[in-house]
């Protein structure tokens, strides 16, 4: 049997993803995944590509507050929400409506990633940024401040097939994936069209390119050759990058969870 072998989500891009034994999904994705991300003074999105230290920072979300800790510095505690200044924020082709998290977890971010002034956003409840429509099956289909999809599903048996072929294992956290599947063959899931998990329907969509981001290890924010260097022997799409996972858009809002069968349907 296939099943759902872990979940994860990141309420601030680019930095550290917490477990999950269960989780909702909305219509944007998983309830607060990617709600919000770093920008620069012009607005334009900042992720580990950038700044490889975004990877030691750490969202946790309660009542309301969103705590950030990272070593070696003190962790701030504050109250986001949908009621500062709306501003236009830039992530790849879109222009979205964000709402600025104030002064203080500006200067927290900046002083902790030693760089030109950066300020924390969250998405606007009120906007609605539609999912590529080129590989959205749904007009409808809409995602938060993930690069592209509301969800990302790498299968267990694909890293260790990865692992087999390089020098020192990598984690499944350089992957940042947030469906993590086991039961099936590497790389299976590339043969998938859609899916279900715990009652509800999948569309995998899109292969993802892989980037800088899975050279850094995500504990220390330092920067090697891989797995970018492995994946291209083998994994490599001229003209797109290497490829590994699989971008997914979820057909209905509910909840799944860990140990959830994952049924292939097409």
């Amino acid at each position: 049997m296939i099943a759902l072998s872990a979940l994860h989500y990141y309420p601030l891009k680019s930095c550290k993803g917490l477990a999950l034994e269960q989780a909702t999904l909305d219509q944007r994705g998983l309830v607060h995944d990617r709600e919000f991300m770093v920008v620069d003074e012009a607005g334009a999105f900042l992720t580990q590509r950038e700044l490889p230290r975004l990877a030691l920072i750490t969202p946790t979300m309660s009542d309301g507050l969103l705590t950030l800790s990272a070593p070696g510095t003190a962790p701030l505690t504050f109250h986001y929400g949908n009621d500062g200044p709306r501003l236009e924020a830039a992530i790849w082709r879109d222009t979205v409506v964000a709402v600025d998290q104030g002064e203080a977890a500006s200067t927290w971010l900046t002083g902790f990633l030693q760089t030109t002034p950066v300020r924390l956003m969250r998405l606007a409840d009120e906007f609605t940024r539609q999912v590529n429509q080129q590989y959205a099956p749904r007009t409808t289909d809409q995602v938060g401040f993930a690069d592209g999809f509301p969800l990302l599903l790498i299968s267990e048996a694909s890293l260790a097939d990865l692992n087999a072929r390089l020098e020192k294992p990598l984690p499944m956290n350089r992957f940042r994936p947030n469906l993590v599947v086991a039961g099936c063959g590497p790389y299976a899931e590339d043969s998938w069209k859609q899916i279900r998990i715990g009652g509800l329907v999948f569309d995998i969509v899109k292969p993802c390119a892989r980037c800088v981001t899975t050279t850094t290890n995500q504990d220390t924010a330092e920067r090697g050759k891989e797995p970018l260097r492995t994946l291209a022997t083998y994994r490599h799409v001229p003209h797109r990058g290497a490829m590994f996972g699989q971008n997914v858009v979820h057909a209905s809002t509910g909840m799944i969870r860990v140990g959830d069968e994952v049924e292939v349907m097409a």
